[in-house]
């Protein structure tokens, strides 16, 4: 299964069956005849970035930016090891229940990636929770002693 995104804003699921009963013809390189529901459409591919599976194709003199993610493309998106991915996390959630042992942010305070935010204790072990990115802190939401539950809000940064 085949996930495509077009002008980052179209998302369409694509199988191989699918793949396999489209009705294309190269006419000349990077130049196709495409039938789809007994439409002649002229298409063809105007930039390719084979390793980012980053495509502009033109159909019909229509521009489109074409991504293209496989099974193992979206199984890692899903884990969050995309590679090189921005990340705009505006919020910092408790990984598991505990008990919040110190804070070392506030309000206003710009923080860089990685920079340790809080020490949060669980299962008798101190967890440092470091920023997702770099940004000023919105609010913090919890207090020096509190438990919280796995989920909790914990810090909110300035979008």
């Amino acid at each position: 299964m085949y996930k495509i995104k077009v002008n980052n804003s179209h998302s369409f699921d694509i199988s191989r069956e699918d793949l396999n009963k489209l009705d294309a013809i190269e006419t000349t390189e990077n130049q196709f005849h495409v039938l789809q529901n007994n439409s002649s459409n002229k298409a063809s591919v105007v930039t390719s970035d084979f390793n980012k599976k980053n495509y502009t194709i033109k159909v019909n003199n229509n521009t489109y930016e074409v991504d293209i993610n496989d099974d193992l493309d979206q199984l890692i998106e899903a884990l969050g090891f995309e590679v090189g991915a921005s990340k705009q996390v505006n919020n910092v959630k408790a990984p598991m229940p505990g008990l919040i042992l110190e804070i070392n942010v506030k309000e206003g305070q710009e923080v860089k990636e990685d920079d340790p935010l809080l020490i949060l204790e669980a299962m008798k072990m101190e967890n440092v929770i470091t920023s997702p990115r770099e940004g000023i802190v919105k609010s913090v939401n919890i207090k020096q002693g509190e438990t919280v539950d796995k989920n909790a809000l914990l810090i909110e940064f300035e979008s």
